[in-house]
């Protein structure tokens, strides 16, 4: 873990404990460089970011490039935030975003954020301490032990009477904020991984409202309570995933409620409106245990709609952009992608300048793109007729509004996505239908790749990849995919790649561009490779659609492997057509934007 050395001249009184903070005696500290293992060990809580247990503040265990690629992700996030919330937690935003700047080599922007922190709220124990930590690592030692100095006074540490109320207050938004990094941390290699990080910040809220009790405000109080929620949805999706026993996700469950009808009275209407349609989210749920959860009765909401929750979130942001702009988000998360429609269009008639509200015609040329691939997929496999193409112009219109005034990676992205569908059939996508639009794909991803982080994003190598073999560009495309697996991070749900790679091996020996010696070698190489960066499930449902879509190849393929000996790859094969078919997904990758 990172390391710094804390040098205090504190002076707690005697003894260990004192209600809220556990305080190290006199002679252990007056005038002593303390590392900050020691420190962990003697105090309830230290501020600041850089020893909490996250992956941030490990040495990765990812390629470097991977680590800054997510670092940015998350921090382009967290601005976007910033910018359209004024929560009691932006401080904790800022605080956050000064610690990613300080991990992508940007240090005196990180230095600047926790400045700016301390300004505009002198009492902020986070940035105090994280400046501390910047002004060491630039060997500005009198800074830093200002700044120290400055941490010893606000947890009053110099104080007889420690345990002050400001003092709680302190801690406890000192908490709050270290909790809500957790739920920002990168580098995470499993669910169990990204699990243990949200039950860690769950678990530094708890502290921090214990510390705090009576004297947080209500409204900051419910703020926390918002957030919290927020973090047990996404550990009640990870339980779903892994197919947890419905009694070890009760628990979480029951609290998510608990904590929405708390969060439902406040007085921020984003707040109000979000809570309402985690509410309806949470009521949709409870069709996943096997009786009623306890938690729906308990917070009154026995017999309610999910609908009507849904209804009061809308009713709240009718005539608020940005709200709306937010729940059309999780809508089209959820797939009810009709109602995430009609919400964009409803932000839309609120403020339709694409300069002021760029979110709303983005949000929907994803919809729609959504939507089309959604039917693309039902009629490959026979459940319903061609998808509309209607819905590639309605997303192409939406695209080109906002590209002339907000052009950026993410809208280059998703207009190269409808150029390609634009041509290609809408049967099987196998053939080229429009050059042109293909052309124009190319020329989208292109320009997405100048951007920053574009050449790390296995996206805009899947899709570079599909263009160029709809074009015939066989031996291209295969370096795309095989560039798109190795951008893609281990335990990633996008797998994609890896079957459009297989498929493209199989088509090179089909058309004799590729000897059985070498179709073989790739064969095993890419599946060895895929077996390291996917679940074992995910590589055999991809060759399963391999199978499927390319029987008599695979089969061909089978002999060939027998008659060399590679009864492994034979064997896997064989079992992959065992596989329970995937449920029907309107995409195999999940995106990394």
């Amino acid at each position: 873990m990172t390391q710094t050395r804390i040098t205090g001249r504190c002076t707690p009184r005697a003894g260990n404990t004192m209600e809220g903070i556990s305080v190290p005696t006199m002679e252990e500290t007056l005038g002593v460089d303390i590392d900050i293992e020691t420190l962990i060990d003697e105090f309830e809580y230290i501020p600041g970011h850089f020893h909490l247990e996250m992956n941030l503040n490990f040495e990765s265990c990812t390629p470097v490039q991977f680590r800054r690629r997510d670092i940015k992700l998350k921090r382009d996030a967290l601005q976007f935030q910033l910018e359209s919330n004024s929560s009691f937690l932006q401080l904790a935003v800022r605080n956050l975003l000064g610690v990613f700047s300080f991990y992508l080599d940007e240090v005196d922007s990180a230095k600047e954020i926790f400045v700016s922190v301390t300004q505009e709220e002198p009492n902020n124990l986070n940035a105090w301490a994280n400046l501390a930590y910047v002004y060491d690592r630039l060997n500005m030692e009198d800074q830093a032990s200002e700044c120290t100095d400055k941490v010893s006074h606000l947890m009053g540490l110099e104080e007889e009477d420690g345990n002050s109320k400001g003092h709680r207050l302190r801690a406890a938004r000192c908490l709050a904020e270290q909790g809500y990094a957790h739920a920002f941390d990168v580098g995470l290699l499993n669910d169990d991984d990204n699990m243990e990080k949200l039950i860690a910040g769950i678990s530094l809220f708890e502290k921090a409202l214990a510390y705090g009790k009576q004297e947080i405000p209500v409204e900051e109080k419910r703020s926390w309570f918002f957030t919290m929620a927020s973090i047990y949805i996404r550990i009640d999706g990870l339980l779903l995933n892994k197919n947890e026993e419905e009694n070890n996700r009760l628990l979480f469950f029951n609290k998510t409620l608990m904590l929405l009808r708390e969060s439902v009275k406040s007085t921020n209407c984003q707040y109000r409106a979000l809570a309402w349609c985690y509410v309806g989210m949470m009521l949709e749920k409870q069709h996943s245990f096997p009786t009623t959860p306890m938690g729906i009765h308990d917070c009154g909401y026995t017999g309610t709609d999910p609908l009507d929750c849904f209804g009061k979130a809308i009713e709240i942001a009718k005539n608020d952009p940005l709200i709306l702009n937010r729940l059309a988000k999780i809508f089209h998360f959820l797939g009810k992608q009709e109602m995430a429609t009609g919400l964009c269009n409803m932000a839309l008639d609120v403020l339709q300048d694409p300069k002021l509200n760029w979110q709303a015609y983005g949000t929907r040329a994803q919809i729609f793109i959504r939507m089309y691939i959604r039917d693309l997929e039902r009629a490959k496999i026979g459940l319903g007729g061609l998808p509309d193409r209607k819905l590639l112009n309605d997303a192409k219109s939406d695209l080109d509004s906002i590209l002339n005034v907000y052009p950026c990676l993410k809208t280059y992205l998703d207009m190269g996505q409808v150029c390609y569908y634009m041509g290609v059939d809408a049967v099987q996508e196998t053939f080229q239908t429009d050059e042109n639009a293909i052309n124009n794909a190319l020329v989208c991803i292109a320009k997405a790749t100048e951007f920053d982080l574009g050449d790390t994003l296995p996206e805009l190598q899947l899709l570079k990849g599909k263009c160029l073999k709809v074009k015939g560009e066989e031996l291209n495309a295969l370096e795309c995919f095989k560039r798109a697996i190795q951008l893609d991070c281990k335990g990633t749900q996008g797998t994609e790649s890896f079957r459009c790679l297989i498929e493209t091996l199989l088509s090179l020996y089909s058309q004799n561009k590729m000897n059985a010696k070498s179709l073989i070698q790739e064969v095993e190489v890419s599946v060895k490779e895929a077996q390291g960066k996917y679940t074992s499930e995910s590589v055999s449902q991809e060759l399963q659609i391999v199978c499927r879509n390319n029987t008599a190849d695979v089969v061909e393929l089978s002999k060939l492997m027998i008659g060399t000996g590679k009864m492994e790859l034979v064997k896997l094969l064989f079992q992959s057509m065992k596989v329970n078919p995937r449920k029907l997904s309107i995409s195999h990758r999940s995106s990394s934007i």
